[in-house]
């Protein structure tokens, strides 16, 4: 599979890595032996890179991850993990002392020494401008407890304020044909900088797999049940922020473009790969034969000037109004 470099962290990485928020939680369940198969078919079909949270079923898919590098020492995997929603999401936990905490929970979690990447967890927005907080980070990184660290943010605003400070490594932000707005200024001013660009929820939480109606329903312990109104976290992290019946019948549009033989999937991941400034998408798998599929994107030819003119129309005329001016 295609590498590229993530951002200041110097090491190069999958295009198509995995997303692992669904083998801890939210998600429907998934048991051990289902995370670890789907932990495996990625690694065999070329995904390098890991995203996970301290936060993903209280650490559980840190844990699962863990117990699949100890399973296959010398894979060299990339794993990026998350810290800072466990605890309130107040600005004044975000010190050196909780950091450490957290860290360290991580690191026995992974099985590991030092953390490739830890990524502020979507944290207040003014985290990202408090010095303090990125005085801390670096003195983790001097500790040697991470290698590097980053940000997740859930707005554009955010993302630009992170790429300013010179120790960030990488940004991880929603992207997907309909969540198009960090193409503006978000990417360019990644590049610019060195700063790698994780994109997370390219399938718009499934809406762009093309697999679900307006009859569709979803598990009680499924986000895409109850968050549907933001009552749990941001509101744009399901279905990104696109009310259902509308993505149903956008994400229909969109996979009627397609030629035959490319499945709506797999050309949302290609798009979301095909964007200059994108380091690395982050889909999630329950299955095996999805996180297969996912890293088969990465194969795909670049999308055609037709198919992404008509996704830039689809996005202009449905989805803009409802979420350009809100992330």
């Amino acid at each position: 599979m295609e590498q590229r470099v993530l951002g200041r962290t110097e090491r190069s990485v999958s295009v198509v890595g995995l997303g692992t928020w669904q083998l801890g939680a939210d998600w429907g369940q998934v048991d051990e032996a289902a995370a670890q198969a789907v932990l495996a078919s990625a690694v065999e079909a070329g995904v390098t890179l890991l995203d996970t949270a301290d936060v993903y079923g209280d650490g559980r898919s840190e844990q699962l991850i863990g117990r699949f590098l100890a399973d296959n020492p010398g894979s060299d995997l990339f794993v990026a993990t998350k810290m800072g929603r466990r605890a309130p999401l107040d600005p004044a936990q975000y010190t050196l002392d909780n950091f450490r905490a957290w860290v360290d929970r991580s690191r026995s979690n992974l099985g590991v020494d030092r953390l490739d990447l830890v990524q502020l967890h979507c944290p207040p927005t003014p985290v990202y401008s408090t010095a303090g907080v990125f005085d801390a980070l670096d003195t983790l990184v001097a500790e040697e407890r991470i290698a590097a660290y980053g940000v997740s943010v859930e707005t554009c605003d955010e993302a630009l304020t992170a790429i300013g400070r010179p120790g960030v490594a990488s940004v991880q932000i929603i992207l997907n044909a309909f969540r198009r707005k960090p193409l503006e200024a978000v990417l360019p001013a990644a590049r610019e900088a060195g700063v790698g660009i994780i994109a997370r929820v390219p399938l718009a939480s499934g809406l762009l797999s093309g697999r679900y109606s307006l009859e569709s329903t979803f598990a009680p312990d499924d986000h895409r049940a109850f968050n549907r109104d933001g009552s749990a976290f941001d509101v744009g992290e399901t279905f990104s922020g696109v009310d259902f019946a509308t993505g149903v019948s956008a994400a229909q549009e969109f996979a009627a473009l397609l030629p035959e033989g490319l499945t709506p999937a797999e050309a949302a991941l290609r798009w979301v790969i095909d964007q200059p400034g994108v380091t690395t998408v982050i889909p999630g798998a329950r299955s095996t034969e999805q996180a297969r599929s996912n890293a088969a994107a990465a194969e795909r030819a670049p999308l055609s000037s037709e198919v992404s003119e008509g996704v830039q129309a689809i996005y202009d005329t449905r989805i803009r109004p409802l979420v350009h001016d809100r992330w």
